[in-house]
């Protein structure tokens, strides 16, 4: 395993610099990641704060629209959090994981 140096970098965001220390550079080698961060823990944090507020009035996590359906398999009503394309079949939470195997 490569020995890894601090780096100082500079965020896309804010323009401030940030260090990209070398335990989170070993953390990003074990995931597989290639690119280091664009942007500071600052700017990241708040992104996903805005991106879990999206559609929300009094700052709750914006709920997600459901779409009623019949499962291709059991023919049971359920819902699922996608729009159902024509032609593709959609399954219950238990089918679906059937199908996974």
């Amino acid at each position: 395993m490569a020995a890894f140096i601090d780096k100082v970098l500079v965020c896309r965001e804010c323009g401030r610099e940030f260090t990209f220390s070398s335990g989170e550079q070993a953390f990003y080698q074990e995931k597989g990641f290639t690119n280091e961060p664009a942007k500071c823990p600052e700017c990241r944090k708040q992104g996903k704060q805005r991106r879990g507020m999206r559609g929300s009035a009094k700052g709750e996590p914006a709920r997600r629209s459901m779409y009623k359906v019949v499962c291709a398999d059991c023919g049971e009503e359920t819902e699922v959090p996608f729009k159902p394309q024509t032609g593709r079949p959609v399954y219950c939470r238990d089918c679906f994981a059937n199908h996974r195997h």
